[in-house]
């Protein structure tokens, strides 16, 4: 097929911030997990598909298959829709303590 570029499970941006390796990135609506650093202007790789340990609203009790939404203002997910951007799936329950901080998130594709 001529007109295929590439399987889409990573896309190039254009770093607005400093990203760092792991760390979750929302463009436009688009969402993905940086596969490394960059500084503001430089290219970045951000993965689209995947299962990630990403932070999360502490005391936010999770179950499996929930759908999990990503807070850019507090850079973390969430399980709380209103104001926020959908990215995937809760793989794992998690409990709802202050100290759970961590959740593993399917990641839905990229486009919301």
């Amino acid at each position: 097929m001529k007109n295929f570029i590439a399987n889409g499970e990573t896309i190039n941006i254009t770093a607005a911030a400093v990203i760092a390796s792991g760390q979750g990135v929302l463009v436009g609506s688009i969402f993905g997990v940086a596969e490394g650093v960059a500084a503001i202007g430089e290219t970045a790789v951000i993965r689209l598909v995947g299962v990630f340990s990403l932070p999360k609203a502490p005391s936010q009790a999770w179950t499996v298959g929930q759908t999990i939404y990503w807070d850019a203002a507090a850079s973390r997910t969430t399980n709380v829709l209103t104001g926020n951007t959908r990215i995937g799936i809760a793989t794992q329950a998690v409990a709802g303590g202050a100290g759970d901080t961590t959740g593993i998130v399917r990641l839905n594709g990229g486009a919301t």
